[in-house]
């Protein structure tokens, strides 16, 4: 009888796993948004790429922050392709290096077609380690190659809303698709964002934010559409730390066994990895009270159609 009670446990474990494995499979997710020519991952770039793909990560956006980082992370999608496509910007923190030969050279890469959105551009107030009037210039010049080329905007913002949104609004008529890239603001913020048509990514940060109107806000009270949201890791930064004593539990519970193996075998503070995203969809899923596979589904979607991102 014991032994019969063992077996009946065994296949009862082993159906379980075999659920829980076909059910992670069924993810299709793209992370729009990776720093993979950091320098971190210099050595081990291959096994990352595949880590990826076994988590179920089926493409990436390799962000292009720098006019160095965004030759480099076209140059990646010639290695990898169909699995990586890039982004060509100069990043706020690095306007004050603009020379005149930028435009065209930025032009240049974003006329690729592996080539999928201009930036990460934009503004950042926070830190400052571009004067202001230099973050706007450089970011106003970007905006015009993005309305040239007809490619999507990838968008930087920390602490400048009001003056992103008034430089964007002289291009109205002519703007492309935008994504605000690993979204850190209010509830209002978001909605004069979705208001103006604009995407949203979330990342990892929605482990450490504890503001009352910020992002798990705009999760919970159902304030953004699925059709407008797109996920990322900005590997190798915003690790998502499920182990957060303010992460609600009902949040910890969703995750699954073998997104958190992905994540505590692989990801650190010191380097989040793309096999990260599934934990993060889960927790976005969980936060909005949907199944993680349809806001896998649906942000993949989004990345695909946005971007165009070949099948």
């Amino acid at each position: 009888m014991a032994s019969k009670d063992a077996n009946l446990m065994t296949e009862s474990k082993e159906n379980s796993e075999t659920s829980m494995h076909r059910c992670y499979e069924n993810y299709v997710i793209v992370d729009v948004g990776a720093n993979l020519t950091n320098k971190k991952f210099s050595r081990d770039l291959d096994s990352v790429i595949q880590r990826a793909k076994d988590a179920g990560v089926k493409k990436i956006m390799v962000t292009g922050a720098s006019l160095k980082a965004s030759k480099e992370a076209l140059r990646l999608t010639r290695i990898y392709p169909g699995t990586l496509y890039s982004t060509a910007g100069i990043h706020p923190h690095d306007a004050k290096s603009w020379t005149d030969e930028y435009d065209e050279d930025l032009r240049e890469i974003g006329r690729n077609t592996e080539c999928v959105a201009i930036g990460e551009c934009g503004l950042d107030y926070n830190r400052d380690f571009s004067p202001p009037e230099v973050q706007r210039e450089v970011f106003e010049k970007q905006v015009k190659i993005a309305c040239d080329l007809r490619k999507p905007l990838f968008l930087h913002e920390r602490d400048a809303h009001e003056d992103l949104l008034k430089i964007l609004q002289k291009y109205e008529d002519q703007l492309p698709a935008i994504l605000i890239h690993c979204f850190t603001g209010t509830v209002e913020q978001a909605q004069k964002y979705l208001e103006m048509g604009f995407y949203l990514g979330l990342t990892g940060y929605l482990c450490k934010d504890k503001s009352d109107s910020g992002v798990r806000k705009l999760l919970e009270d159902g304030l953004i559409p699925l059709e407008k949201l797109l996920v990322e890791t900005d590997a190798p930064f915003m690790y998502p730390n499920t182990r957060a004593s303010k992460l609600p539990t009902h949040v910890k519970e969703a995750l699954t066994e073998r997104s958190l193996t992905f994540l505590h075998r692989y990801c650190t503070f010191q380097r989040n990895e793309p096999c990260s995203l599934p934990a993060i969809v889960e927790m976005i899923a969980a936060f909005m009270k949907k199944s993680p596979e349809e806001v896998a589904l649906a942000t993949a979607f989004n990345a695909l159609k946005l971007f165009g991102l070949t099948e």
